[in-house]
């Protein structure tokens, strides 16, 4: 198959279970929003995507169906993924004058066939004009400017919404790798169930993200940080506050961190030796928006003895990885994977 040369005209896409990122070559992230989209039940039509159908979770009559569409990292509602993503490429097409793209899409190592190919459908189906996929592990490594191309290991840990990417790379390509399908959605869910459990109140998904942004820790903080959470008494039904503490919060998450860190554990016993001796130096690098969980880099360096750097930026790496191979195709195209092998 003859190489395309990409230009400005194409997409990168990080196509996550929380959010969704759009990058062009030679401009950068142009769109961040979260993975949500709100339709009109009788006629499929998309009235908001994005921040505003966030807003409307928990809040929007019955006629209206307020979805995350993408769970564990992969297309749970095919139509409802098709109409979010026709909106989303529509909204940059038009906004940056361009002709229908290319695209470049992040997707988890752990994807089957199957998935490989609802995505690519989706995106097609969407306006684009050519579709091609990378392992998220491999775009997050390029984002966070791991040098892949050299003869040493790098480990890379790409904490997202819906799964966990580990991955073992040198040369250019994965030599080991595990996608987790526990990640920050699960975090949110666990402090829902928490609150309800022990707090006997009953909290929204928004409110529990927000509670796992300023609150959620991985291990103790020196001094205990205090938040204030509205919902609906378990008991009585009615309108209530409570407090919940970081300690708390930390309870709450304790066993999806536990199997996260578990998960890196495992990658890095079947890692060869001499990766693995390099690993030791070059230390493990934390990616995505579970990177963001204070005290997780020191939790994860506790349990593996290995020094973790948290990447600048972590919520970008993925989306700057699709951004640094649009730039970069014929260095990079090798790691490029059409919906049915590599170019």
């Amino acid at each position: 198959m003859k190489l395309w040369k990409l230009n400005s005209r194409d997409l990168g896409i990080d196509l996550g279970t929380a959010n969704i990122l759009v990058s062009i070559s030679n401009k950068g992230i142009v769109y961040r929003e979260p993975s949500v989209v709100a339709i009109k039940k009788d006629t499929e039509e998309v009235i908001a995507f994005g921040n505003e159908a966030k807003e409307m979770l928990g809040r929007a009559p019955e006629a209206i169906h307020v979805i995350r569409p993408l769970k564990d990292g992969v297309i749970a509602d095919f139509t409802a993924t098709k109409l979010m993503l026709r909106a989303i490429i529509s909204k940059v097409t038009k906004q940056f004058k361009l002709l229908k793209p290319r695209v470049v899409v992040g997707v988890p190592s752990g994807i089957t066939e199957v998935e490989e190919r609802a995505v690519q459908e989706a995106i097609l189906s969407s306006g684009a004009r050519e579709v091609y996929l990378i392992e998220e592990p491999m775009a997050a490594a390029i984002g966070s400017h791991l040098n892949i191309e050299e003869p040493t290991g790098n480990m890379i840990v790409d904490i997202g919404g819906g799964t966990t990417e580990v991955a073992v790379i040198s040369l250019g390509g994965i030599v080991t790798s595990a996608s987790i399908r526990i990640a920050g959605d699960e975090m949110t869910e666990d402090i829902i169930n928490y609150a309800k459990r022990y707090l006997d109140i009953v909290i929204g998904e928004v409110t529990a993200e927000e509670v796992k942004n300023e609150i959620g820790c991985a291990s103790p903080f020196m001094t205990e940080l205090k938040m204030i959470v509205r919902g609906r008494d378990v008991r009585t039904g009615l309108p209530v506050k409570r407090e919940i503490t970081s300690s708390e919060v930390e309870l709450a998450i304790k066993e999806s961190i536990n199997k996260i860190v578990d998960g890196i554990k495992q990658a890095l016993e079947i890692t060869p030796p001499e990766l693995s001796a390099d690993i030791i130096v070059n230390g493990i690098m934390l990616a995505g928006g579970g990177a963001l969980i204070k005290n997780l880099d020191k939790l994860i360096t506790e349990r593996t003895g290995i020094h973790v750097i948290v990447a600048d930026n972590p919520l970008d790496c993925v989306a700057n990885g699709t951004t640094a191979i649009l730039e970069n195709i014929d260095t990079l195209k090798d790691i490029l994977v059409m919906a049915h092998g590599r170019i």
